[in-house]
């Protein structure tokens, strides 16, 4: 992966949730790597297309790097619910050696995303922009159900 494939200065940069993935990414970054990374580079490997995802065998185990990518993308999620609904989100992510697994975001004693984890070691998007969107899907969804049953979200 040696050519970035984000369009320096895209529009989905500026966006809330790609703003919240960055700080993620960065976080999780103890040796100072990504200090003088652009974000385009930062958010990079989120990026899978179909020549990336070509180059990655079928079967697989995901390394340290893969699930700490998972994470960042799952706390980014609880970090966005929770900047519009004011109540705190929790992700719990839980996955087997393989790949396999569960997301969770709860807020209180509601479980406002429950998404099915597999072939992690595979995880990405094929764009930022399918990024951002899917990101969005899954808060807008989580923030109906907080609307819809506040009383647990609140408990």
């Amino acid at each position: 992966m040696s050519e970035i494939c984000i369009e320096p200065g895209a529009a989905a940069l500026e966006s809330p949730f790609i703003r919240q993935m960055v700080v993620q990414l960065r976080a999780m970054d103890s040796y100072g790597t990504y200090d003088t990374w652009s974000d385009e580079k930062v958010l990079d490997p989120m990026i899978l297309t179909k020549a990336r995802r070509r180059e990655i065998p079928v079967v697989g185990d995901p390394d340290e790097v893969i699930v700490a990518r998972v994470k960042a993308y799952y706390n980014a999620i609880a970090v966005r619910v929770e900047q519009n609904c004011g109540l705190m989100a929790v992700p719990m992510i839980n996955l087997t050696h393989e790949g396999f697994g569960r997301a969770l975001v709860m807020v209180g004693k509601l479980v406002v995303i429950d998404k099915a984890l597999r072939d992690v070691h595979r995880f990405g998007f094929d764009s930022i922009e399918k990024l951002e969107e899917e990101a969005e899907k899954l808060v807008s969804r989580a923030l109906a159900t907080i609307e819809k049953f506040r009383a647990a979200a609140e408990d």
